[in-house]
């Protein structure tokens, strides 16, 4: 049957339909397949340094046992870079909490002077909203367990996915006629490319972006200036709302341990000045050259990923856009929605190019 000729009602509810499991699919299986997405990335980029490790007479899962763990060892060291700045930061707690006390009875009084809303009617809205958070804890320790398991899945998967490779490799290039194997050669070449390219610039603007905010953190005295940096950084991957967390975070810290406002000023503003250098230098020269998605797509990406898998889901989701404009790219029937995804801005709309056209037929009759 011709796919023409299948009515357009007809034709979308398949697909909505098509799309609702697909989706319920993924988050069913969310524990499944979130450390699974992970390691495939992580697979990915360390791929190259498997290839180096590689010899014909050595077995090859100690290759890949050595990618695994030098992939591990780096990731690690990240990890012990933050834990010990947050080790410092816990000391403070309790001095914090005091200052944070202090400024919240500050606030009460200001409210109740400004809005006429007395101090017992501000207690019971904040104590209903603490009420109503309360039954997030269960799935807020559930989450922390999930991503202790996800942590401990993703070298498990990684080494099988290194080891099992070729197998794969064929598998994908066997479930697809003949005639389309120079097209899924394309598209899986496209595909490793770009995601190594992208992870591998999204780490080095990290580095950049973590070593201005501490450095500008530090020149303006603010307390836990590494630890706010390096965490800003990360936040800095998640479009707008990473940005806006990263610029709270020490303006809440220096509102904690400085008085006056000076230094939150200055905080803002060195943080607008580095996310100016990061937007029009860093991001166009290591990462948007690589993958060219649009910010319309890429926040809504962001955003499903989140309603979708959370916090991993925003990590996984522009990766996973990447990987679909590339298969569109190479599918006649789908390049419509790889430009879409892209972010190459026409001039005209095609409406405007038809309106002239008809137009000219007219004048030529």
């Amino acid at each position: 049957m011709n796919p023409k000729a299948i009515p357009f009602y007809l034709k979308a509810t398949i697909i909505l339909f098509g799309l609702i499991l697909l989706v319920y699919i993924l988050n069913a299986l969310s524990g499944i397949l979130i450390p699974l997405a992970f390691a495939a990335l992580l697979a990915i980029l360390l791929n190259p340094l498997y290839n180096f490790l590689c010899r014909p007479k050595i077995p090859r899962a100690l290759p890949v046992l050595a990618t695994v763990l030098i992939g591990m060892d780096c990731i690690a060291g990240l990890f012990y870079l933050i834990g010990s700045q947050v080790a410092q930061f816990s000391d403070s707690v309790p001095v914090l909490k005091v200052k944070l006390k202090t400024l919240l009875d500050s606030g009460e009084t200001w409210i109740n002077l400004k809005f006429g809303i007395t101090a017992e009617k501000q207690v019971a809205f904040i104590k209903s909203a603490i009420d109503s958070g309360q039954s997030g804890v269960g799935s807020t320790i559930g989450t922390f367990f999930g991503t202790l398991s996800t942590i401990l899945l993703i070298p498990t998967y990684t080494f099988m996915l290194l080891f099992y490779k070729t197998l794969i490799l064929n598998f994908i290039y066997e479930v697809f006629a003949e005639e389309h194997s120079k097209k899924v050669a394309e598209v899986l070449t496209e595909t490793k490319r770009a995601i190594q390219s992208y992870m591998l610039g999204l780490m080095i603007e990290m580095v950049i972006i973590a070593v201005l905010n501490s450095a500008a953190l530090l020149i303006l005295g603010v307390k836990y200036a590494i630890l706010l940096g390096v965490l800003g950084a990360i936040l800095n991957m998640l479009p707008i709302i990473g940005g806006i967390i990263a610029i709270l975070l020490p303006v809440l810290i220096a509102t904690l341990t400085k008085d006056g406002f000076s230094t939150q000023l200055g905080v803002i503003i060195a943080y607008l000045v580095i996310q100016f250098i990061d937007n029009n230098v860093i991001f166009p020269r290591f990462v948007s050259v690589k993958v060219q998605i649009n910010a319309l797509i890429s926040l809504v990406a962001v955003f499903l990923g989140d309603a979708l898998w959370g916090i991993p889901g925003m990590f996984l989701s522009l990766p996973f856009i990447a990987v679909v404009k590339i298969v569109c790219d190479r599918i006649d029937e789908l390049k419509p929605w790889g430009k879409l995804l892209g972010d190459t801005v026409p001039t005209k709309h095609i409406g405007e190019l038809w309106n002239k056209r008809r137009k000219r037929a007219v004048i030529e009759k």
